[in-house]
C-alpha cells in the first residue's frame, strides 16, 4: 500500500504574556519532530521568533502561530495578530529600509526575509467571529 503525505496544519492561539513566543517555539520544535521535519527546525524557529517577537512587541491583545505543510519538505510558518498595519518589509514591492549598523533593533524582518524561501502577509478584515489583523508568513524548505 503507498503512503501518502497530507497537508497539515496547526494553530496555537497565544495570550499577550511574555512567556508565549517561548511557548510557541517549543511546540513548533515538538511539531516539526513528530512530522519528521526536524532539518527545518533551525529556520524555522528564527522565522517564528522573529514573527512571534513582533507580534508580542508592537501590538497588545492576543496573537497566533500558524503552521502549515501542503507538500513534502515545505513548510509556511505564520503569525497572526490583531493589528492589521503591515510593517516595513512585508509590504508588496518593499524590502524595507535597512537599519544603521549600530541599531539595536530593526533587524528581524531582514533575517526573516534571508532566511526564507517566500514571505507574504493577509490583511484580514473583521467579519462575523473573525477578530481581523493580519498573518504574516514565510515558508522554509
Amino acid at each position: 500500500m503507498a503512503t501518502v503525505n497530507p497537508s497539515w496544519g496547526y494553530t496555537l492561539h497565544l495570550p499577550h504574556d511574555p512567556r508565549a513566543p517561548g511557548i510557541a517555539r517549543t511546540t513548533l520544535r515538538a511539531t516539526l519532530a513528530a512530522h519528521g521535519l526536524a532539518e527545518l527546525t533551525p529556520t524555522a524557529e528564527l522565522v517564528a521568533a522573529e514573527l512571534l517577537a513582533n507580534a508580542h512587541l508592537h501590538t497588545a491583545g492576543p496573537y497566533a502561530l500558524r503552521i502549515l505543510s501542503r507538500e513534502p519538505g515545505r513548510l509556511r510558518v505564520g503569525v497572526w495578530d490583531s493589528d492589521w498595519r503591515v510593517p516595513p518589509g512585508f509590504r508588496e514591492g518593499e524590502p524595507g529600509a535597512v537599519p544603521p549598523e549600530d541599531a539595536e533593533s530593526g533587524r528581524g524582518l531582514h533575517l526573516v526575509r534571508a532566511c526564507a524561501v517566500a514571505v507574504g502577509v493577509s490583511v484580514l478584515r473583521e467579519h462575523g467571529a473573525s477578530k481581523g489583523g493580519k498573518l504574516l508568513w514565510a515558508e522554509c524548505h
